[in-house]
């Protein structure tokens, strides 16, 4: 489980081989083994006793900002796997291997796209439905593109392409499911920092929660997330963690949807400041609950089944093994 702090003034510290919650004068013990990881949204006081339990038991500690991107973390200071793994890193930019990366990272996520396009216009019966297939047949022809791109060349060279294929992708899709959710949650586009719609602001949240899952499935598979393929190296520019992101972010974006189509979002969720909204408390509750509530759920990946909250640790495991390898398999 994920043990979420975002009560202002809470207290976290250790009993025996227990996290113990004070807040308000009340008590809530929780066991160590039960924990993988501690996200803290809000202002709180943590004991030392409490960070070396965490530290014992492989558990990072995460600050959140108000947009749920990372601010920092406590982590353990053992490297997650041999250095080798960081070395071949540093020349995948300009070898097959790290094209064919490109390649299927973006792949799979525009595969996630139209499958998520299918499945919520499956119900549909207006011209709505339509529209969504389009989309999808879009995106499709923006993957086969990708796709055609020949390895032979390196990232720099094909780099601008690909982005503008998977933007062009990108806008499609964000148009149809603004059209698909109801007409109350309507959008125009993606925006981040702020959000301009309450759409936008919890699916910016939830991302945020995601890059933290990505980054510690990196560092647990000996992966340096600061070397990219597709990102460039810029200066604290978690660059891997960028590329991989990509994967996942259609889970995420059905889990948002969900949230908006079944009424569980309510106007109370919003802070709104300086024409953009912000989760409060009770939104980032909401959020975090049903992402927990994913995380238990058992899904057919890559032949296996295999619970969501364990798919980004497998894959970053099987792409440490490949670097390892140096396996090209386009």
């Amino acid at each position: 489980m994920k043990l979420i702090l975002n009560t202002p003034g809470l207290y976290l510290c250790k009993r025996g081989e227990c996290f113990q919650i004070q807040t308000d004068g009340e008590k809530q013990d929780i066991s160590a083994r039960k924990v993988d990881q501690i996200l803290i949204t809000t202002r709180a006081a943590l004991s030392t006793d409490a960070i070396e339990l965490a530290l014992e038991n492989n558990i990072d500690i995460v600050f959140l900002k108000n947009t749920g991107k990372p601010l920092g973390r406590i982590w353990h200071s053992k490297l997650g796997s041999i250095t080798t793994i960081r070395r071949k890193q540093l020349f995948l930019q300009d070898e097959p291997l790290g094209l064919c990366l490109v390649k299927e990272w973006i792949g799979e996520k525009l595969d996630n796209q139209m499958e998520l396009l299918s499945k919520l216009s499956s119900n549909r019966r207006d011209e709505r439905r339509s529209m969504a297939k389009e989309s999808a047949e879009r995106i499709r022809n923006c993957k086969d593109s990708i796709m055609a791109v020949s390895t032979d060349k390196s990232i720099d060279d094909v780099r601008e392409s690909i982005q503008g294929y998977e933007g062009t992708a990108s806008r499609m899709y964000f148009e149809a499911l603004s059209i698909l959710i109801p007409p109350k949650y309507e959008f125009n586009g993606r925006s981040r920092s702020p959000a301009l719609d309450q759409f936008n602001c919890v699916l910016n949240y939830s991302y945020g929660i995601l890059y933290s899952s990505v980054e510690k499935a990196c560092i647990i598979a000996g992966l340096d997330p600061y070397i990219g393929i597709m990102h460039t190296d810029n200066y604290n520019k978690k660059a891997l963690v960028f590329d991989l992101v990509e994967i996942y972010r259609g889970y995420m974006d059905e889990i948002v949807f969900r949230l908006f189509s079944t009424k569980k979002v309510e106007d109370s969720f919003f802070d709104v400041i300086e024409s953009g909204y912000y989760l409060n408390k009770d939104g980032k509750r909401a959020v975090i609950g049903e992402y927990n509530k994913e995380l238990e759920k058992k899904i057919k990946y890559r032949g296996r089944n295999i619970e969501f909250a364990n798919i980004i640790q497998y894959d970053c495991h099987q792409l440490a093994n490949r670097i390892l390898k140096e396996a090209v398999s386009c």
